[in-house]
């Protein structure tokens, strides 16, 4: 997994594209980042702050970057786009869908300045269809996926904000497994290609478990599928401290072995049933047991066997000791802690740059590098085409 070759020209900004090229970033590639003379990405402003007044959003998924400022809206800042364009592989832009035509940077015109380019396209709709340019965010488009609508334990309540900006995140880890794709194919000589993703289209696709029935004239509800609460062996109980714990025995045997070690072998029969009394009464029963006890002692005393495990806080969770282990949070000695590259492997980098680039902070030495010389430069910075 060391994409140490690979130059990607980053357009996005906020959150879902640059977590696409940050998990790159750690994998070896090198990214620059493309802003705009003005603010840049907006998420250096964002709150909360780090210690170097920066947002630390941008920090989190910026590390290792370059950045060039360049005003594409004019000529000059569009022909040193192309210079750059030319020793490129991967060209990442997330417009709303015609904002990249009207730059003149969309994916026909950078192939005539180099024809094997993966081109990819983040948005929230995608560049067809009837939304295709309405504005959205994240919650839009969990929303209109149906992701949303199964949020909560059944239709009496409202649907609840997800924790975690799935839409964004979903579409930002798409997009990086369709470069890689698009860069393998590439490899075994297909030449450059399109790749289009739409956030909310990759939410959906997540929706695997319900689709079947959706598809072929039901209408899966909330707190009535096998895996958003039918079953009271798959579900969230609250414990005696008023945290909760996860119990996901969806095989007989993890149920008989949680019965077992909990004193509850009378109800291990009752595994799969579909009686309604018989269901209430089994999730009675749990809801009971687990109030007994406080949610870390239920989690000491209960083997590997049983499919128990926490409800962590965000705080939580980046601490906890199985995260720990697996190196997922790095602590760099210069740098605020991270949470790294999410896949280990025998070729996975170990080590990443930390270094957060500042607005503009690699332009000189990228034009250079295409063949700009110092008054060249000079020239565009006096017109404000770079920064």
């Amino acid at each position: 997994m060391q994409l140490d070759s690979v130059r990607i020209l980053d357009l996005s900004r906020l959150l879902p594209g640059p977590y696409a090229t940050q998990l790159l970033a750690d994998a070896g590639a090198d990214v620059i980042k493309i802003e705009d003379t003005d603010r840049g990405d907006y998420a250096r402003d964002i709150p909360p702050t780090t210690d170097r007044g920066v947002g630390a959003l941008f920090e989190s998924v910026n590390r290792g970057k370059r950045s060039i400022a360049l005003d594409l809206k004019s000529g000059a800042g569009r022909e040193a786009f192309y210079e750059l364009v030319a020793d490129a592989d991967v060209v990442f832009e997330q417009f709303r869908p015609g904002v990249a035509d009207r730059l003149e940077i969309e994916y026909e015109t950078l192939r005539e300045y180099n024809d094997d380019l993966v081109y990819c396209s983040l948005s929230g709709y995608g560049g067809t269809g009837p939304y295709a340019e309405r504005a959205g965010h994240d919650l839009n488009y969990v929303g209109m996926a149906g992701l949303l609508d199964m949020t909560r334990e059944d239709e009496s309540m409202a649907p609840q904000l997800p924790g975690y900006q799935i839409g964004d995140l979903g579409g930002g880890l798409f997009a990086a497994f369709s470069i890689v794709g698009g860069l393998l194919s590439r490899e075994l000589g297909n030449g450059g290609e399109y790749v289009d993703v739409a956030m909310t289209d990759v939410v959906a696709s997540f929706s695997q478990a319900v689709a079947h029935d959706a598809l072929t004239g039901g209408d899966p509800r909330p707190g009535e599928t096998p895996l958003t609460g039918t079953f009271p062996w798959y579900d969230v109980y609250e414990t005696a401290d008023g945290r909760y714990v996860t119990l996901a025995a969806l095989e007989p045997k993890f149920w008989a072995a949680f019965c077992e070690e909990v004193g509850r072998e009378e109800l291990i029969d009752a595994h799969g049933t579909d009686e309604p009394a018989e269901l209430a009464a089994v999730r009675e029963e749990l809801a009971a047991l687990f109030a007994s006890r406080s949610r870390d002692a239920w989690l000491a005393d209960l083997s590997e066997e049983t499919t128990v495990g926490p409800v962590c806080t965000p705080a939580e969770a980046l601490e906890h000791p199985q995260l720990e282990a697996r190196g997922l949070i790095e602590r760099p000695a210069d740098a605020p802690p991270r949470i790294g590259f999410p896949a280990r492997g025998s070729n996975v980098p170990e080590t990443h740059d930390e270094s957060i680039p500042e607005h503009g902070e690699h332009t000189d030495q990228l034009l250079a590098s295409v063949g700009y010389d110092e008054s060249e430069r000079a020239a565009l910075r006096d017109a404000d085409v770079i920064r």
